[in-house]
């Protein structure tokens, strides 16, 4: 078994999450069922968490802690929320899995048409890796095409097509890439640089009539918070209609976060397709793809492009979803977001800079980030600048008052309408504290 290095000196109690990790390590590969939880980029060990409720996330020892990650962005109505828990309540009387067609599908399906102006048709699956895998075989059954074009930094799931030059996890774990994948998997994948038009041309030219998609975040949360630039964007999308060229925007972590209509609808800018997660699902497993109709008229058994899934359209997934969605609509929601996460990352940068750090960051609605560095951040290259060793001090800082950000430089934040004003006030304070410390 690996040897774990010792954690740090804490004035948190830790006991029951030292014992329960301690045994998870000789259970689970790492410790852990997915590897940016197992706080390696940050120092010492994670803790172990027992309940979840509003912004807040309680662990075993009994710590209470204002939580940004937010399951890693489902909790966008806050976490165990009274009426989706409810309404879940009343979902598992009726059963929890089906295997057969239910009215909830059609209900959640018409909200995502409604909401998400690139989708007239949607197929339901348990994952944003499961999502963004089936979109792209579809974007090359419509095309004909087999190369595809991602960005440096962007993570679109594990599949293997898409393990090159991914971020989150694999950055965080200084992975380049990972065993396991063969050549032949990854021979069709295309590279550019976030923000760089240029870079896009240029691939563009060198693989003519070749690439049957592009695919990005449209706002980078894997690599550290990146908005695009909004030339960038609309550059994209006629390069992609001069070329024959599907446009997906992967917008699982972007998806009914930052706007009604997801970031496509924030930046004016409608793609092809669209992947969907982590919000649609209320904080269930669900994920999602959906586009133009002639395009996911391919999709079986409409169409030649099969996919499936035992557990896709979940009743419970899609009433979590329901709900969440139902909430978000009301009057007030996103502004009360941008409000809160506003106040929360200047209130973060100003108190670094006040102390001599250099600092950098940004939000757009409930989605926030900042390096330590000066900046600008505009690509993945850019965030690798930043001191992550830094950050994984200010990280154990901010534990020990209190406050649960992600476990990892290059992973954005996210908060949720439970988040108050106090909360926000709390979390600046403790980082004023902790810059003075590290």
């Amino acid at each position: 078994m690996a040897v774990v290095a010792a954690p740090p000196k804490t004035t948190l109690k830790t006991e029951k999450s030292e014992k329960i990790f301690k045994e998870a390590l000789t259970l689970l590969p790492g410790g852990v069922n997915s590897p940016v939880r197992a706080f390696k980029s940050v120092g010492g060990q994670p803790i172990i968490f027992e309940r979840v409720e509003g912004p807040y996330c309680f662990d075993v020892d009994g710590n209470k802690y204002v939580d940004y990650v937010g399951s890693w962005g489902p909790a966008i109505v806050g976490h165990a929320h009274p009426e989706v828990t409810e309404a879940l309540t009343e979902q598992i009387k009726k059963g929890t899995s089906y295997g057969a067609p239910c009215e909830l599908e059609n209900v959640l399906a018409k909200i995502v048409i409604d909401r998400v102006p690139s989708i007239e048709m949607v197929r339901f699956v348990n994952s944003g890796t499961e999502a963004c895998l089936s979109v792209l075989r579809l974007m090359r059954a419509y095309t004909k095409r087999d190369k595809l074009l991602k960005f440096v930094g962007c993570y679109h799931g594990h599949a293997d097509s898409y393990l090159v030059q991914a971020g989150s996890g694999v950055a965080t774990l200084g992975l380049p890439d990972s065993p396991g994948v063969p050549a032949a998997s990854t021979a069709a994948t295309l590279t550019a640089t976030y923000n760089d038009l240029e870079s896009v041309r240029q691939t563009f030219e060198a693989n003519k009539d070749e690439i049957a998609g592009v695919i990005l975040e449209p706002v980078v949360g894997n690599s550290g918070f990146i908005p695009p630039t909004q030339e960038f964007l609309e550059g994209l999308r006629q390069l992609c209609t001069d070329n024959g060229t599907l446009l997906c925007f992967d917008e699982v972590m972007t998806g009914f976060r930052i706007a009604k209509g997801c970031a496509q609808e924030h930046f004016g800018i409608t793609p092809d397709l669209t992947t969907l997660g982590k919000v649609i699902g209320g904080g269930l497993p669900v994920g999602a793809y959906g586009g133009r109709r002639d395009i996911m008229q391919m999709v079986a058994p409409a169409g030649p492009m099969y996919q499936a899934g035992t557990l896709s359209g979940n009743p419970l997934a899609m009433t979590a979803g329901i709900k969440t969605l139902e909430i978000l609509d009301r009057p007030g929601t996103y502004e009360h977001l941008d409000k809160v996460t506003g106040k929360l990352i200047q209130g973060i940068l100003d108190a670094g800079r006040e102390a001599g750090h250099e600092m950098c960051g940004g939000h757009i609605s409930g989605m926030f980030g900042f390096f330590f560095t000066k900046g600008p951040v505009n690509c993945f290259e850019d965030a690798t600048k930043a001191d992550t060793a830094k950050f994984g001090r200010f990280h154990r800082g901010m534990l020990e008052k209190g406050v649960y950000l992600a476990p990892s430089a290059y992973e954005a934040g996210f908060t949720s309408l439970a988040h108050t004003d106090a909360d926000v006030e709390h979390t600046i304070q403790a980082a004023r504290e902790t810059f003075a410390e590290i």
